[in-house]
């Protein structure tokens, strides 16, 4: 998808391009529900500048807000920036006094859609503007902890690549958060709309959202209600209107178009890439000491087909190679998959593979699973269907083993605890083994038939 530089104050794509073009009128249908069109009850809109909220989906909030009370979901708002620079080389106000105006006219606007203060919470978080991208991952572990569960959750943000760097950002953060929470994503271009082409978008994935009359005039007062961006802030020059009307005519339209792609998150690829070894598996103690409990926890001397998920850079992988005839390791992560190829290389019954789970679960039955430190970067909706599938994928007297970490686990919802609670509500499993110390806990876990006999 190309990323062609564009300025603000030179014309753009016209709306008219876009709304001719027969793929327009196409577009899919949006129902504004959580993940699986489960009921809706937590929403979490987040914008990198006051009044990106208003144009992207300033529409969906007045449907939303204008819900009777028994239907209308939570709805919180995040602001990552206050919007100080929008007119840098201003000679009336100060970046300070731009701010402080910005998230004024975001309330006003917020109240021309429905949602008066006591209804809808706003946090500005306070990265610079034009610098969100600094506090990256500060803000996926912040929005996660506020989106929290996400099953029936709604996150709603600017699109990752509408080509203005504080958007791309604000997007990629609620794509991490999304995927860690399972909260359905739904994003808004705003300036992709005007650099771009019908060429350039991705049509697959857009979604439009009809807007009735009413709502069509609650956002265009919302949009307006950003006096300092749709008017000139004084008639000298570098207080010039920043959202001209040719702009603002993308969204001020019957409908407003959302991307709905799938999440992703990098946090942990990002890590194996910038650090060789990121847990110290190799030298830490702990590491070093879990897996040798985990390899006494296994009941035979000789298993056949594992499966582990998660393998990070090999180090349990190689262990578990002396134990059985195959182990298939598996990670998210391109540089963990490469980093345990090379140190598993010359293993004959090792197999490495680049497998996001739980919707990649691979083929076959295995006799023993695998998570070692893993389940709680899952969201809970994943992890529930990770525990379905490993009870799939496992032989009739198949087992799994689990060893995580006790203490919170910061930026993510879950921890061991949840985890392991999860695999032990699948019924007709029980505990085989288990060890508890201060900082992990391991669970050995398989069907009740294969529990030992206290009579033998």
């Amino acid at each position: 998808m190309s990323q062609t530089s564009f300025r603000h104050d030179v014309p753009g794509t016209a709306a008219s391009t876009w709304h001719d073009d027969r793929r327009w009128s196409g577009m899919p249908p949006l129902e504004l529900s959580a993940r699986d069109g489960r009921r809706l009850e937590h929403v979490v809109v987040v914008a990198a500048h006051p009044d990106d909220e208003s144009l992207g989906a300033g529409g969906l909030l007045s449907r939303l807000l204008r819900l009777p009370d028994d239907e209308r979901p939570r709805i919180e708002m995040v602001l990552l920036t206050a919007g100080e620079a929008s007119h840098p080389s201003s000679p009336t106000h100060t970046r300070e006094e731009l701010a402080a105006r910005r998230l004024e006219e975001s309330q006003a606007a917020l109240g021309a859609l429905g949602g008066a203060a006591d209804r809808v919470p706003v946090e500005c978080w306070g990265s610079a503007d034009g610098r969100v991208a600094d506090h990256e991952a500060r803000w996926v572990d912040r929005l996660s902890t506020l989106v929290g569960d996400g099953s029936r959750a709604l996150l709603v943000g600017p699109w990752r690549h509408d080509g203005h760097p504080d958007h791309d950002a604000a997007g990629r953060i609620c794509a991490a958060a999304a995927r860690r929470t399972g909260a359905r994503l739904l994003e808004y271009p705003i300036w992709f709309w005007h650099r771009a082409e019908p060429h350039d978008a991705p049509w697959v994935d857009l979604r439009r959202l009809p807007l009735d009359a009413a709502t069509c005039t609650h956002k265009r007062q919302a949009v307006h209600a950003h006096a300092s961006q749709v008017r000139p802030l004084s008639e000298d020059p570098g207080d010039e209107t920043l959202l001209q009307p040719e702009l603002l005519a993308h969204f001020l339209g019957e409908q407003e178009v959302f991307v709905e792609a799938p999440a992703r998150d990098e946090t942990l690829d990002e890590l194996h890439r910038s650090v060789a070894e990121p847990w110290g598996a190799d030298t830490r103690w702990y590491e070093e000491r879990k897996r040798a409990l985990a390899l006494a926890m296994l009941p035979a001397r000789h298993h056949g087909q594992v499966l582990e998920v998660g393998c990070s850079t090999g180090v349990l992988t190689r262990a578990l190679a002396e134990r059985c005839d195959d182990v298939l390791a598996v990670d998210s992560s391109r540089a963990a998959v490469s980093a345990a190829r090379r140190r598993t290389e010359d293993l004959a019954n090792v197999e490495v593979q680049q497998r996001l789970l739980p919707e990649d679960w691979p083929d076959g039955r295995y006799d023993v699973i695998v998570l070692s430190e893993v389940g709680y970067f899952l969201s809970p909706v994943d992890l529930d269907e990770l525990v379905r599938q490993s009870a799939n994928g496992l032989d009739r007297d198949g087992l799994v083993l689990l060893a995580h970490w006790r203490h919170p686990v910061q930026g993510w919802p879950l921890d061991g605890a949840a985890v392991h609670r999860a695999f032990e509500a699948l019924p007709g499993w029980s505990r085989i083994a288990e060890y508890r110390d201060r900082d992990v806990e391991l669970l050995l876990l398989g069907p009740e038939h294969r529990l030992p006999d206290p009579t033998a």
